[in-house]
């Protein structure tokens, strides 16, 4: 994101933009590819909420919170594009706060990638996590991505 320090991200975290909502698509090449054509959007307080259960040690993946969301509503899939925006959006709200933090760095991309959308970027969530025990590890050489090692042993399962 841009310019983060002009922006009020609690004000975005807290409109709903209609929703939740479940949308039923038309796209096949869509529908193949997640499993069906109920498409469920969370707004974005309800990734934020998700976000503050996971204790200390533990870590989740948006796509384990997005799963979460669709089984919950009776969709078949969570939107993605939303997901990650919304992710990111309850990172810098919580940066912008003094209290009711939350602790957005156990949120992670697919396969336990770090995000570098997050407040300090890659270092800063780097940090946070090995502070709680994790091991991070560096893949690709040109192409330069972090990810936590093992981190299906660490995953905090929603029920």
């Amino acid at each position: 994101m841009a310019h983060e320090d002009k922006k009020d991200f609690n004000a975005m975290l807290n409109d709903s933009k209609d929703m939740p909502k479940i949308m039923t698509i038309r796209d096949e090449k869509s529908i193949k590819k997640y499993g069906g054509d109920k498409m469920y959007f969370a707004p974005p307080t309800d990734y934020d909420k998700i976000m503050k259960r996971v204790p200390y040690g533990r870590v989740i993946t948006v796509g384990e919170i997005r799963e979460y969301f669709a089984k919950l509503n009776g969709a078949d899939f969570t939107e993605p594009i939303t997901a990650g925006i919304f992710v990111s959006i309850a990172a810098w709200a919580s940066s912008q706060r003094s209290e009711d933090k939350t602790p957005y760095w156990r949120t992670l991309k697919a396969n336990g990638e770090l995000n570098a959308k997050y407040p300090g970027g890659i270092e800063a969530q780097k940090k946070m996590l090995e502070a709680e025990g994790h091991t991070i590890i560096k893949k690709g050489r040109t192409n330069e991505r972090y990810y936590v090692k093992d981190y299906e042993k660490a995953l905090f399962l929603l029920n």
